[in-house]
């Protein structure tokens, strides 16, 4: 059984960091073949994260982190928090690679955007890499469409970058 909530207390957010770490080691390991250096992965995209950097982060108003779970069991992660005026971002969106296929992703991203839609936020924006292709094809199932970057990445990284947004 799938079950999707907010990291709330000290132990969810220990449990995120965790599967903030795993999603940290995929991309090191998957941007290789690309010309993207683990040091690039984790000092631009992946920073080392802990519990409580962040709760910081999405325990805040306007953000929020979810975990999905499989069975009891932590099989994921999504969070958001606010970019701009009306505007957030996705971020840390993974499902472990033990949990794929059983709808995990789509459970995470329809929990977030139902989130979001009761807050002030009408734009919602993702920074991706176009070799995260199950994320990818998650965002452009609810409704995520090419857009222009919104944030400046360094030109030896830029060929990885997707950038997508989609209307609330």
């Amino acid at each position: 059984m799938i079950s999707v909530s907010p990291a709330r207390s000290a132990e969810d957010f220990e449990t995120l960091a965790g599967l903030c770490r795993k999603l940290a080691q995929w991309d090191v390991d998957a941007s290789e073949p690309h010309g993207v250096s683990e040091e690039d992965i984790r000092t631009l995209f992946q920073p080392e994260t802990s519990g409580p950097k962040l709760a910081a982060q999405f325990g805040v108003q306007d953000a929020m982190a979810f975990i999905a779970r499989s069975d009891g069991l932590p099989a994921g992660c999504l969070a958001f928090d606010p970019f701009g005026e009306g505007t957030v971002e996705l971020h840390r969106f993974f499902v472990d690679p033990s949990f794929r296929g059983q709808g995990i992703g789509r459970a995470l991203m329809a929990a977030t955007l139902a989130e979001i839609e009761k807050g002030p936020a009408r734009t919602v924006l993702i920074h991706t890499t176009f070799y995260m292709k199950s994320a990818i094809a998650v965002y452009e199932a609810f409704g995520f469409r090419p857009c222009a970057p919104f944030r400046e990445t360094p030109a030896h990284v830029r060929h990885t970058d997707v950038f997508l947004s989609r209307s609330i």
